[in-house]
Order: C-alpha cells, then sequence, then structure tokens
C-alpha cells in the first residue's frame, strides 16, 4: 500500500530537526510510558509491549500545537496584521488560536455546529472568534470565504508541508525516546499527524512498521489508498469528530502513501472501550480519537502484532467531562 509516487513531497531528518529548533521551548516534549499491569497482559498475546506517546499532555491538548505553531511562526509581518483563519472539530481550532496568540495574530476558526462545548470554551480563551457552520462541508466553503475576503493566512488544519513538519517533530521525538520500538500505530482523520510522523519514523528507523487507524465512519485515507489517490466522503459518521476529514489532499495523502505501511479500520464501540480501558489502566481520560491506536491494537492489530514493541499515539484528550462520562457509560 505504500508504492512510490512520482514527485511526492520530500521530508528530510534535517528539516525535522531544524523545525523542533524552531519551536523551542512552545512546545512540550511529551512523556513515553509503558502500558503495564494485569489487565493489559490479559488483554494483548504473550510477549507484548505496548508504549504510549502522551502528547494528549502537549499544549492545547492535542499534536496539533505543532503543525498550527510551524505555520503560524512562517508569517510575514504584513501576514500577521491581517491575521489566521482555520476550520476544525476542534483540537486545530485550539491549537490555531494559541498559534495565532503566540505570535501576535487575531484568529478567526469556523467550526461545525455542535462542536465540543468544552473546546469551543477553550477556543474563545486563547482570543478566536468563532464562526460555525451546520456541516463539515459548508464549513470549508466558509473558511475559504474568510480567507479570501479579509485576507486571512489559512492554517489548514492537515494539508501542507509545514504542517506535516510540524507532526513530524512528533514522530522523530517518540523513536528517539523509545528507539526499540517495532510498530507505531497513528490515527488518521486528515493525515497530517499521520504524513509527518510516518515520514520522521522511516526516516530514523525505516524497520518499524508505521500502521494507520481510522473510525469505519470517516476512512476516508482508507478509500485514497484503495483508490490509489485522494478520495472524499460524503458522510461522516462517528464519534471521533477529531478523525472526521470529508475528504483527502494531495501532500498529506502522498506522504501517508509513502511512509504508511497500511491502514485498519475500527468500529466507535471499539474506541470507547479503549477510552474505558485507557481510564481505568493507564488513569488517562481521552477523547475518542486519542484512544483510537490502542482500540487498534486491542482490536483488528492484536494477533497481527503479537509479541512486537508497539507505539500507540494518545493524540489528544479535549473533551468536556459531560461527554466523557456519557460515552464511557454507553
Amino acid at each position: 500500500m505504500n508504492a512510490g509516487l512520482e514527485a511526492r513531497p520530500q521530508l528530510s531528518l534535517a528539516q525535522i530537526r531544524e523545525a523542533r529548533s524552531l519551536l523551542g521551548d512552545r512546545i512540550l516534549k511529551t512523556p513515553v510510558q509503558p502500558l503495564l499491569g494485569p489487565a493489559i497482559e490479559d488483554a494483548l498475546p504473550a510477549g507484548t509491549q505496548a508504549v504510549l506517546k502522551l502528547e494528549l499532555f502537549q499544549r492545547t491538548g492535542s499534536f496539533k500545537a505543532r503543525g498550527a505553531l510551524v505555520n503560524a511562526l512562517s508569517l510575514s509581518a504584513e501576514e500577521r496584521t491581517r491575521g489566521i483563519c482555520a476550520i476544525s472539530a476542534g483540537n486545530h481550532a485550539i491549537a490555531a488560536a494559541f498559534a495565532a496568540r503566540a505570535v501576535g495574530a487575531s484568529a478567526k476558526v469556523v467550526m461545525k455546529v455542535g462542536a465540543n462545548p468544552f473546546r469551543v470554551a477553550e477556543c474563545r480563551r486563547f482570543g478566536a472568534e468563532i464562526v460555525l457552520e451546520p456541516d463539515f462541508h459548508s464549513a470549508f466553503r466558509r473558511v475559504e470565504e474568510i480567507r479570501e475576503k479579509e485576507g486571512r493566512t489559512l492554517i489548514h488544519p492537515f494539508e501542507g508541508m509545514r504542517t506535516a513538519t510540524g507532526t513530524a517533530t512528533l514522530g522523530l521525538e517518540f523513536i528517539e525516546q523509545a528507539p526499540d520500538l517495532e510498530a507505531v500505530i497513528v490515527p488518521i482523520g486528515g493525515g497530517g499527524l499521520a504524513a509527518g510522523l510516518s515520514t520522521a519514523i522511516k526516516l530514523a528507523k525505516p524497520d518499524c512498521q508505521v500502521l494507520g487507524v481510522e473510525p469505519f465512519g470517516a476512512d476516508t485515507m482508507y478509500r485514497s489508498f484503495i483508490a490509489g489517490s485522494p478520495q472524499s466522503i460524503e458522510k461522516i459518521d462517528t464519534i471521533a469528530d477529531s478523525l472526521g476529514a470529508p475528504y483527502a489532499l494531495p501532500i498529506s495523502y502522498a506522504l501517508c502513501r509513502a511512509s504508511v505501511d497500511e491502514i485498519v479500520r475500527i468500529r466507535d464501540e471499539e474506541m470507547i472501550a479503549a477510552m474505558r480501558f485507557l481510564l481505568e489502566h493507564a488513569r488517562l481520560a481521552v477523547e475518542p480519537a486519542g484512544a483510537a491506536a490502542t482500540a487498534a491494537l486491542l482490536g483488528p492489530l492484536r494477533q497481527r502484532l503479537a509479541g512486537r514493541r508497539v507505539g500507540l499515539i494518545v493524540c489528544g484528550s479535549n473533551i468536556d467531562a459531560a461527554t466523557f462520562a456519557r460515552l464511557i457509560s454507553s
């Protein structure tokens, strides 16, 4: 599934390290910890080791801060004056607001009606103006209108080389913290996280397998891999709104295609079970997307990764207490 593409975008380790240096202490080096205990031993085949990359402890509560800040730091003085715009179910919205504030720019963010109230509130705390739209397709159209009419710079939620370079810093950081990993499982929405992370891991450790995971109700990249080109879906149907990208785009698709070995799909029920599992056995309260990699290891990848040392990206935890409690109780 990772056949080569002509003229595909390129990233080097030097570029990734340069980006990490640019980010400096604005971005945290998030911790890594093994998933241990009798419940884990019972849930996984003998010899399987799971290592969590706790990116939920990143500034803004998700990995999105890395790519958003790389984009914001590249703005010219004139672009900062005009401000930025963004579209997101929440995590990128918060990150874009954070990044804009960090460089002294204003932010206007388009979100879907019904977005998690905690995420909307966090966005406003960072000073962003919120625009609500009824669905993701209309939201993407609206953010383009804002960009054109107001001259704002669009910080895309998953597409672009700067975004990929930002998420690549996470991949390089993880493989340096846990150099003996044999496989890494990464959630995929639009593919911005997987694009950069998988590229960095393959550059630093080519024999480490990278496996993507998507919900059945938002399997855009899975369909794109099968079709051999970026695809779109008409309807998003998953509790993991952070993974609900309506289409794949060329740069993130090409980088994923080159470095993600395979994509598996999971059901919402498996993510809920993994949320409960992480709460009970790792003391982590995560959003559905943050539990996706764990759900894949406990589910479709359980036997295939038996006996191996597997890295799990816990990508975020921007969820309010009431929604979290409702989901894990369902």
